[in-house]
This record gives C-alpha cells, structure tokens and sequence, in this order.
C-alpha cells in the first residue's frame, strides 16, 4: 500500500474580482441589471463611462456647464430607454449616440448667441483660383483627421475647431469626428444634405486656414498647401 503524502498539494486559488470596483462579469450581465431597474448597476454605468462621454459633449458645447447639463440629460435619457435597448447592440455605441443627441438638443433649446462669421477663417484666394469642389475636400476632412489623432497637435486640433461658428462645427464633427453620414446628420440637424455638405466644405476649409497660421509654415500642413498651388 502506497504511503500517503505528508501534504495535500495545494489548489490555485481562483481570481476574485473586486465587486466594489467591477461587479459585473460581463456587459450581458450589467444590461440585464439595468433592465431590472438596479440602481447599483445604473450608478456603476454612470462612474464607468461619464470621463469619455464628457469628452463628447465638450466637443460640441465647449462651456463646461452646458457640456455636463447635456451628459447629465443623456444619462437620464439612458435610464428611462433602457427596457427598450436592443441586446445585440453594443451599450457604448448606444450611449455614446444618446450623448450626442443631447448635446444637439442643447444647442437647438438654448438662446441663439452671437457668433463669429466663418469668411473671415476662410482662404483669401488669388483671382485664378476657386475653392475646392465638395467632392474634392475630402483631402481636407483627411487633413483634420490626421491632425486630431497626432499627438502634437490634437489639443491645438480640438481648441481650433471650437473657434467655429456652432452651425459649422457641429457639422463637422458630426461627419468627421463622430463619422456620421450626409444622411444621418441632415436628419440630425433638420437641414437638407446640400446644406450640410455645403457648411461642411466650408468648414473644412476654416478649419485648414486656422491650422496654418498657427502650425507655422514649416508644417505638414503648410507644405500639403504648398504642392496644391
């Protein structure tokens, strides 16, 4: 008979999570709380997602009041639509669309303010010359995208496009930041497509003609403008 060991060999034990910082073993898990009404679940929702959808709502309401008024609406929002979220969808993408809804309906509800005319931001252009076609300022959506996701100019980027007219800027981050279609934003913003891809063109352009002054004329910027002319 075989003798018997001295010691059990010991078991690994398994990882615990930390139910205080995520209670939730997967998304499927944390909707179906939600759809239950648990107020835990909502609070964690809230804590977990609130620092990036900030950062959406800043984008489109550059005064910080407005930009927590329209996040807080949007969370509000999210509780009361929630038995009607659609499991197969991904809840990010969802919540980050209801932000974006908000802070269009801020800008619609509040008070028109004065606004700075975008000509003045636009190229002043020799008497040969002409501003692009719509077609052709896609060149200039991949400028601004590149611009904003490069690390050297991403604030100066986000800074920049926050001078716009509001009409001009939510047009342009609705098609190149947030990279809805023609379509979806003239039925987000009540206006025909030819209107949006008109105020976007010119957006486009304003935005390019800031960049250069303050990126300098040794820039990767200034010196796609320079093959151009």
């Amino acid at each position: 008979m075989p003798d018997r060991p001295d010691t059990i060999p010991r078991q690994t034990p398994p990882v615990q999570v930390d139910p205080l910082v995520h209670p939730y073993a997967s998304e499927t898990t944390l909707v179906a709380a939600l759809k239950n009404g648990n107020a835990l679940a909502f609070e964690f929702l809230v804590r977990e997602n609130s620092p990036r959808l900030l950062m959406v709502a800043r984008r489109f309401l550059p005064v910080e009041s407005d930009a927590l008024d329209a996040l807080q609406d949007a969370f509000l929002s999210a509780f009361k639509a929630m038995p009607g979220f659609d499991a197969n969808s991904k809840l990010s993408t969802w919540l980050h669309r209801i932000v974006v809804n908000a802070c269009l309906m801020k800008l619609r509800s509040r008070s028109r303010r004065p606004e700075t005319q975008l000509d003045p931001m636009l190229p002043v252009l020799e008497p040969k010359h002409t501003y692009a076609s719509h077609e052709d300022s896609s060149a200039l959506a991949e400028t601004a995208e590149r611009a904003l996701y490069r690390k050297e100019t991403k604030e100066l980027v986000r800074s920049t496009i926050a001078e716009l007219p509001e009409a001009y800027r939510t047009v342009l981050l609705l098609r190149d930041i947030e990279e809805f279609d023609t379509q979806q934003v003239a039925l987000m913003l009540e206006v025909s497509e030819g209107a949006v891809k008109t105020r976007l063109h010119r957006a486009r352009l304003a935005l390019r003609e800031l960049l250069l002054e303050r990126l300098g004329s040794d820039s990767p910027l200034a010196q796609e403008r320079k093959l151009e002319t």
